[in-house]
């Protein structure tokens, strides 16, 4: 595949040791100004990155597996994001929509109204995050149906502020001394097909009869909200959901006028081979959330849903300062674009084409590759204790992943329990940047 990135060579390169002196000068002065709470994975300072590549201020060329978290989807200063950004910014950088309403956050709505699933009238709103997204979500469920609680799962990621951390399932890093945490949020267990206890073609109806078991029990139907779920979790672990889960929660809202809502900030935009993760069952959500992916890099995130739910919030009850920034919107409507006009979902599926055969081939070769999931563009790897033995193996996780940082490939991590290798290649990395960057995932593991 052409990348349009000519400037930046699109090959990896290592000339300094991991981090190299100018990233760890750049640390010294980080440390001395930076608050420690906020972490870094590799700590290599960028100066420049496009297509595949990430370089360094010491002139290091990284393979990107990562994507900034699944955000750069069309590339690094994709050339599209950045002209059509920079216009903007030439025009005004801001005014508020709430204030002096402009054109780019409408056409933006418009695209999402379009584009996400469901053909039934649709109304969207810009913030300026993923959690912002999903707090939305919920206080507009909470709105339009005059209940309160909010149905999660297990295993699941939906932000750091208060209310999305109440929502997400992980303690550490995210929750630990930082509560009390928002009230009516009531977990369910998630249908995790490599740790179901009676085997994964049971896991969708098996888990989703517990689930509505449960909501029922202990909840009530008639109080609930909303019901909020990744169609493939995240920050838990690439979770694909055992078939049949998704659409039995569905019916479930359905027949209890409960808001479904996908949360579709890591999944969306091309990412899983769909332009959206729940397509691939068919399911239609309510209300969805959508982010990093969105603008190329800029920070934008949506809530998109039914007409009829997003209007049912009383003027003013929504919005934000910064929320629909003009120059995201212009960047957001440039990735788009480029989605579109480069055929990107085929591509993600392209991708995963490439990768899960070699994955699958490294889980036949080693006893501590337990699972290999995902689709398109967004897949993993489990790690586990050996053969036959399903206990999570965190241990082996850090060895890996240093080898690989140390020869030229971001390579990100996740999982409740810390023991998944998780890759998020641009959508336009070359071809010959997926085979080298899996070379080097090989050897990593060749070497533990």
């Amino acid at each position: 595949m052409a990348v349009e990135h000519a400037e930046l060579p699109q090959q990896r390169r290592i000339v300094t040791e991991i981090p190299g002196p100018r990233s760890r000068a750049l640390h010294e002065r980080r440390v001395a100004a930076v608050a420690r709470g906020v972490g870094s994975s590799l700590p290599v300072y960028v100066a420049r990155a496009g297509g595949g590549i990430v370089e360094d201020v010491d002139g290091n060329r990284f393979i990107d597996f990562g994507s900034g978290i699944a955000v750069t989807n069309v590339g690094n200063a994709n050339p599209r994001v950045v002209a059509r950004a920079g216009e903007q910014l030439a025009r005004f950088t801001h005014t508020c929509f709430m204030i002096n309403p402009y054109e780019g956050y409408v056409e933006v709505c418009e695209a999402l109204n379009r584009i996400t699933p469901g053909d039934h009238e649709k109304r969207s709103i810009l913030v300026n995050s993923g959690a912002e997204a999903v707090e939305n979500a919920v206080k507009i469920a909470r709105s339009a149906t005059g209940r309160q609680a909010v149905v999660v799962f297990d295993h699941a990621y939906h932000g750091r502020t208060n209310l999305t951390m109440a929502l997400t399932a992980k303690n550490m890093p995210y929750k630990q001394g930082f509560g009390p945490f928002a009230g009516e949020v009531y977990r369910m267990p998630m249908a995790y097909p490599f740790r179901w206890p009676t085997g994964p073609d049971n896991c969708g109806p098996e888990a989703a009869a517990q689930a509505v078991d449960l909501i029922t029990k202990q909840i009530g139907p008639e109080n609930v909200a909303a019901v909020l779920i990744e169609p493939i979790q995240g920050e838990g672990g690439f979770i694909v959901p055992g078939r049949g889960f998704l659409p039995a929660l569905v019916e479930f809202c359905r027949a209890h006028g409960i808001v479904f809502i996908a949360d579709e900030v890591q999944t969306g935009f091309a990412r899983t081979g769909d332009m959206f993760a729940c397509e691939h069952e068919g399911i239609v959500p309510d209300l969805i959330t959508t982010a990093k992916g969105i603008a190329g890099g800029l920070p934008l995130a949506a809530v998109t849903g039914r007409a009829e739910l997003m209007d049912a919030v009383h003027s003013g009850g929504l919005g934000g300062t910064y929320g629909g920034n003009p120059a995201a919107c212009a960047a957001a409507l440039a990735a788009l674009e480029t989605i579109e006009s480069e055929n990107l979902v085929a591509r993600s599926r392209a991708i995963g084409e490439v990768l899960l055969p070699r994955l699958h081939a490294l889980a036949e070769r080693y006893d501590i590759v337990g699972d290999v999931r995902g689709r398109g563009a967004m897949v993993a790897l489990e790690l586990v204790a050996g053969a036959g033995d399903t206990t999570p193996n965190p241990g082996a996780i850090a060895p890996i992943v240093e080898y690989c940082h140390s020869n030229g490939l971001v390579l990100l991590t996740a999982g409740t329990y810390g023991n998944v290798i998780r890759l998020l290649p641009p959508l336009v990395i070359g071809d010959d940047l997926l085979d080298e960057g899996m070379s080097i995932l090989e050897e990593a593991f060749a070497r533990l």
